[in-house]
């Protein structure tokens, strides 16, 4: 049993916030949870969605509208919101390390979560925040509770540096030394990242493959890896980068 706790807020364009209430607690950063987006079957299946943020029972998650059932999610009202979740396997968790965050566009909602628990556990954090334009930037002071440095990209230059997050990186990866590297967003760009982590330091991508069923059934959201074909909504969304078969990504 799950509620939406108020209406979801705009938090940049096209993006929406939620709070939802729900009876199982113990979430890790990494996972998701999937929502149905109305009643009836249409539209058919669930939308997944990374979580943002968790406070004891309350869930915090960010979803950006791109369709029909996304749009239906934004408007909802207060009360009884049906999901499943949360789910997934999460980051790895570091203490005490220099640490190195990359986010693009609505994939740095499930970095947040994850940057509370690694400030949590004593590390320093490097976060590389990058979105089309400023109207797409989200709840920017969130992510300056937490990153030792934050650093704002974006396409087109309307805030922070003019350019895309692996332009940055490629210059803070060479300036610094981190122990390890998480990057959540599009392919092309968590790809990039990959390649430019030097081969000794371990890096961790949370995929945004669509989800059919969540669950593992309907192997709809399979990511092909030098191990095999793996299952992103059970044995992801976190992968290690290096295993998986980049020019296979669905385009």
């Amino acid at each position: 049993m799950a509620t939406l706790l108020e209406k979801p807020v705009t938090v940049a364009k096209d993006h929406y916030l939620l709070k939802i209430k729900a009876d199982k607690s113990g979430s890790l950063p990494g996972q998701f949870i999937n929502i149905k987006a109305g009643e009836g079957f249409d539209p058919l299946l669930r939308r997944p969605f990374s979580i943002f943020n968790a406070h004891e029972d309350v869930l915090d998650v960010v979803i950006r509208v791109i369709g029909k059932g996304t749009s239906l999610i934004s408007r909802m009202e207060p009360g009884f919101i049906d999901i499943v979740g949360p789910t997934g396997k999460g980051f790895t968790m570091e203490n005490d390390k220099n640490l190195l965050l990359v986010g693009g566009g609505v994939g740095n909602a499930p970095l947040l979560y994850l940057m509370r628990a690694l400030k949590e556990n004593g590390n320093r954090l490097t976060y590389i925040y990058c979105a089309r334009s400023s109207d797409y930037i989200f709840l920017e002071d969130e992510y300056r509770k937490y990153a030792d440095e934050l650093i704002i990209t974006t396409d087109d230059g309307s805030a922070g540096i003019k350019g895309f997050a692996t332009d940055v990186m490629s210059h803070v990866i060479s300036d610094g030394k981190f122990d390890r590297v998480y990057t959540c967003g599009p392919d092309p760009m968590m790809h990039r990242v990959v390649k430019l982590v030097h081969e000794n330091v371990p890096v961790e991508v949370s995929v945004e493959n669509y989800f059919g069923c969540g669950v593992g059934l309907c192997v709809g959201c399979t990511v092909d890896t030098v191990d095999g074909y793996r299952r992103a909504c059970v044995d992801g969304p976190v992968f290690d980068g290096r295993k998986i078969l980049w020019e296979n990504m669905p385009r």
